[in-house]
């Protein structure tokens, strides 16, 4: 566990967010060492391949103090924890970030950094050649040459930065744009005075002024967002659209023409938009939908529309309404545009395997990547990046054309061996895990490790996704994970099952997935079976042993969302509806009133810092469980926010382990 937390489970040092510039240069971020935290910015020529430390946060900001409020939000929501420069921006020529709200530029050539004044704590620079668009305290700054222009003063206001359920649940990270000429911005005006606030104290920092942060909860008042074009020279013209009706701004792309994706509350009606820049207004290019939730929105390509579209059981490419991928291909992603040639992420038959496919203009599907594995694609210019992992290796390599880029991070010293299944008439994903040193024929105690969320995959040939699971089996348990209906890339009815009812699908595939191993498996002893898990997991973990303790011996639920009606506006409506529309779907999904029926040791967590699922989840249920004389264990993480980071991750894993040694027999009964 220690090798864990020094080595960031073993990512420090591992190559990440690389960009290309022309075809020659690239830059990414990357720490020193397998121990070393903090990421630096790095060049590497793609000539000669030579590596150059650009930019070193130790040299340049020794004494960085704390991120600006806004870069500590969006990090958490990325789950970027490493110290260190987290992003950067650049047009080829500079490179931009800032560090503890300083502000940084370097010169790609010369190496040269230097530091540039910005009247605050500054948050996601932008730059386009001598201007930098910056946020400080909620305006929108921008420094040109030597000038910094404040664009935007209102003070109830936030202007340059993705509100909460923007970031959280749509995907869109930044609030702000420049135009391809360098002449005008693109602001989102973010108003959430109407939107309660949520009493956020951290006690791990007394120094600093709790926080009072706006939090969207299901079925209340959302922000109400506007966009803006920016003049240089202070004019300003609001971006118009139905916003009643689509409030949602899911995605920006002004990479020739200004086009915007616009949503409704429920997810199930959107458009796709483009903006007249002369005088705000916009035209519909697409109108799309689902009687459900919208998986995917479509994107531009020049003058045509792509879509992700449901074709039977499968996901397929459309351009202009037209499907131009074969029936066999689930695809999952268009990952960017290789001359004439489209490159996609997806898989052909199993769904634990993602690669990268070149689709030709004449329909012709050539794949890239053949290792089993999960393999991701960017493309810039004539420039394809590939990121590939695969579990016979444990390592996950990054390619910038034919180049490899440097991974220093330390190699795995244990081979996790997943044994990858599919079980029940709904062809689970699963997969069990035993002790390195399991000898067959010795019956051990039943570790379901699980998330069951939608939205995310668990079971994957991603080296990854296997590491803390085998520590787990290492500690003498068999350890299983699920990937129930409602988790994606099976198939579409497997993804959609879970729509206004959350909670019976995930118990009724997990326990029946769960049995079907066992039959599979005799080593898996189901008279000792603990669950654990994280956010939704923890949700699962507890709604497992309140349920079905006949199953389910003792549970470690870490930060679970006990009710999903303090849950927020963005995800919990997008598959449950609005609680006044569905009170019962949402009542049945609480784990409040079930309470009373506690009858297995249950282990609560959560960190006093979590912004996504608040504390008073956990105290909520805790109170409920203490009003019904239900004993239990409660611990609360100051300082720990709601996915924990790495260091951390390693204590709360032992305090689960403690707990679980302590409330489930190690040896058969």
């Amino acid at each position: 566990m220690e090798l864990l937390s020094r080595t960031g489970r073993f990512t420090y040092g591992s190559p990440r967010a690389i960009t290309v510039h022309d075809d020659q240069v690239a830059l990414f971020l990357r720490s020193t060492g397998p121990e070393d935290p903090v990421e630096k910015l790095w060049t590497v020529d793609l000539t000669t391949g030579q590596e150059r430390l650009l930019a070193d946060p130790d040299a340049l900001a020794p004494h960085r103090g704390d991120l600006a409020p806004e870069e500590r939000m969006i990090r958490e929501r990325v789950r970027l924890w490493a110290p260190g420069i987290g992003t950067y921006d650049s047009d080829g020529v500079h490179a931009v970030f800032t560090l503890g709200g300083r502000l940084f530029r370097s010169h790609l050539a010369t190496g040269e950094t230097e530091e540039l004044p910005t009247g605050g704590p500054a948050f996601d620079p932008r730059i386009k050649g001598d201007k930098i668009a910056y946020v400080v305290s909620g305006r929108l700054l921008v420094l040109d040459s030597e000038i910094t222009r404040i664009m935007t003063t209102e003070s109830h206001v936030s202007w340059g930065v993705a509100e909460f359920a923007a970031a959280e649940e749509l995907g869109r990270l930044r609030g702000h744009w420049w135009s391809p000429d360098g002449g005008l911005l693109l602001a989102a005006r973010v108003d959430e005075t109407g939107v309660p606030r949520r009493h956020l104290a951290d006690p791990a920092r007394p120094e600093q002024s709790p926080l009072r942060l706006p939090y969207p909860q299901a079925g209340g008042p959302n922000a109400l967002v506007e966009l803006h074009l920016l003049g240089l020279d202070g004019a300003r013209k609001q971006v118009l659209w139905d916003d009643r009706r689509f409030p949602y701004v899911s995605a920006v792309d002004w990479s020739d023409r200004l086009v915007i994706t616009v949503l409704d509350r429920l997810q199930q009606h959107g458009r796709l938009l483009e903006v007249n820049l002369a005088t705000g207004t916009t035209s519909e290019l697409q109108a799309f939908g689902h009687p459900q939730w919208i998986e995917h929105v479509p994107s531009t390509d020049g003058d045509r529309v792509l879509e992700i579209v449901e074709r039977g059981e499968v996901q397929a490419l459309a351009i202009d309404g037209e499907v131009v991928t074969p029936p066999s291909l689930y695809v999952r992603k268009v990952a960017g545009r290789l001359g004439a040639d489209y490159v996609l992420e997806a898989h052909e038959s199993d769904p634990v395997e993602q690669h990268v496919y070149r689709l030709s203009p004449d329909g012709d599907l050539t794949r890239i990547t053949h290792e089993y594995g999960v393999h991701s694609a960017m493309v810039s210019g004539s420039t394809l990046v590939l990121t590939s992992g695969t579990l016979e290796s444990m390592r996950t390599r990054r390619f910038i054309g034919d180049l490899e880029v440097g991974d220093l991070s330390a190699a795995v010293p244990y081979r996790p061996r997943p044994i990858l299944e599919r079980v029940t008439v709904h062809q689970l994903p699963a997969a069990v895990l035993y002790p390195e040193d399991h000898v067959p024929g010795e019956r051990l105690p039943v570790l379901l490790d699980v998330y069951g969320g939608p939205g995310h995959q668990v079971i994957a040939a991603e080296p990854g996704r296997w590491i803390r699971k085998q520590w787990w089996a290492d500690q003498g348990f068999a350890v299983v994970t699920i990937d129930n209906r409602g988790t994606p890339n099976v198939g579409v009815s497997f993804g959609r099952a879970i729509f206004r009812r959350f909670s019976q699908v995930a118990l009724d595939d997990q326990v029946s997935g769960l049995h079907e191993l066992a039959e599979k498996h005799p080593d898996l002893d189901l008279s000792r079976v603990a669950v654990r898990g994280w956010s939704y997991g923890g949700y699962f973990a507890a709604l497992a042993v309140l349920r079905r303790p006949d199953v389910f011996h003792a549970a470690c639920a870490g930060a679970p969302p006990t009710d999903f009606r303090w849950y927020d506006t963005a995800y919990t409506e997008r598959y449950l509806g609005l609680p006044q529309d569905n009170p019962e779907g949402y009542a049945a999904d609480s784990l409040i009133a079930d309470a009373p029926n506690l009858s297995r040791p249950l282990l609560l967590i959560h960190g006093l810092a979590d912004d996504n699922v608040y504390p008073l989840h956990t105290l909520r249920l805790s109170e409920a469980l203490t009003r019904a004389r239900r004993p239990h264990s409660t611990v609360l993480l100051p300082g720990v926010s709601h996915m924990t980071p790495d260091g951390m991750a390693e204590h709360v894993m032992a305090l689960e382990l403690d707990f679980l040694r302590r409330n489930l027999p190690h040896r058969p009964a």
